[in-house]
């Protein structure tokens, strides 16, 4: 045999070798197989300057023009929030559902109106209120002054059945004809149930809660702890200033609930069944975040319960996000800054002018 076919007959032995060997070699374990594993999140970087041109610290009061606050009309809107006078039954305040003392909610997810009806909606804070976009989920009411007015009247709430009833108990009490006509002074007939709403408003203008955080936007970058400003940092980076910034971090415009993905109860379409437009089909006032920490639960149908499921539920609704654990964590830290009160002498309980002889009796139908 020649050198060539020597070759030749070499290299293809060694090709069959090769391949026997390849057919016979066994798949590696799955203990041994190597896998990737998700990569983790990427820290944003913080940047105080962004944050502070996209946040405003918040303003000592939401005063209005038309208005004006002064001493006596806030001190008659603080009577008359915190009297149950003036509700039909004479057991319910406008601080039965939004308490002073409880980040300005009751907690509830519906609250509990006359002979124990339930609301529609999840009471939202009565804090910082007076400077959002409008009031109620909807927008329905422009300002606080006119919301003041709504559910003193609404008959699952403090159920009264008329404007004109609510002055008869106003006229009936001594010390509320005093509180008005130096609330408004030089008005031929003080007791109205346009100032009704006019001094709960200049009272509510005042429910402001200043935190930590405004401290922070102020200037002092020692104000915020680190993980508190990472936390910031995931909120913008994550796209929640989308929706939520100015001063109140939301209250400033109206949004789609479920814009990327449906939100699951769809029996409240929002600002649409008070248009009517296809386009306001589940659109709602855009929260403030101010004490969102303290305002559990969450959602205009109070169905989410705590803040952390809250988070995810916006990132992957509204986002199009599945945020991490540590995002949410982080997030969530951030968000626990927002809480704060109005100063106690404020939102002090007052005393109550007593009843006259003349003041019509609590009506339990």
């Amino acid at each position: 045999m020649s050198k060539l076919h020597l070759l030749s007959f070499g290299l293809a032995m060694a090709t069959l070798a090769a391949c026997e060997r390849k057919k016979v070699e066994p798949p590696p374990s799955p203990a041994a197989t190597t896998t990737t594993a998700p990569p983790a999140t990427v820290r944003p970087t913080f940047d105080p300057v962004a944050a502070r041109a996209t946040f405003k610290p918040l303003p000592a009061r939401f005063d209005s023009p038309t208005n004006p606050a002064t001493p006596a009309r806030i001190a008659l809107g603080r009577m008359l929030y915190l009297d149950a006078r003036f509700s039909k039954a004479q057991e319910l305040s406008c601080a039965s559902c939004h308490k002073l003392d409880q980040g300005g909610v009751d907690n509830a997810r519906f609250s509990t109106g006359h002979k124990g009806q339930l609301g529609g909606r999840n009471a939202p804070t009565v804090f910082n209120a007076a400077g959002q976009v409008a009031q109620f989920w909807d927008g329905r009411a422009a300002d606080v002054e006119e919301q003041a007015k709504g559910p003193v009247l609404n008959p699952v709430e403090m159920a009264m059945p008329d404007p004109a009833y609510v002055l008869r108990v106003l006229r009936s009490i001594p010390g509320y004809v005093t509180a008005f006509a130096q609330a408004f002074p030089g008005e031929p007939d003080a007791i109205t149930y346009d100032n009704f709403g006019r001094a709960i408003g200049a009272f509510e203008r005042g429910l402001v809660t200043p935190t930590r955080f405004d401290a922070f936007l102020a200037g002092d970058d020692a104000a915020l702890t680190g993980a508190e400003r990472d936390g910031l940092a995931r909120f913008m980076a994550t796209g929640c200033t989308t929706c939520h910034t100015g001063a109140l971090l939301g209250g400033s415009m109206y949004m789609k609930l479920g814009l990327v993905a449906p939100y699951e109860n769809t029996k409240d379409q929002g600002r649409f069944d008070l248009t009517k437009s296809e386009a306001d089909r589940m659109v709602f006032k855009v929260p403030t975040l101010r004490n969102v920490a303290d305002t559990a639960p969450y959602f205009h149908d109070g169905g989410i319960a705590d803040l952390p499921t809250a988070v995810r539920t916006m990132g992957r609704l509204q986002l199009g996000k599945q945020l991490a654990d540590e995002e949410v964590d982080a997030i969530v830290g951030f968000l626990k800054t927002l809480s704060g009160a109005p100063a106690a002498d404020y939102i002090a309980t007052p005393k109550l002018p007593p009843s006259g002889p003349r003041t019509p009796p609590p009506d339990r139908t």
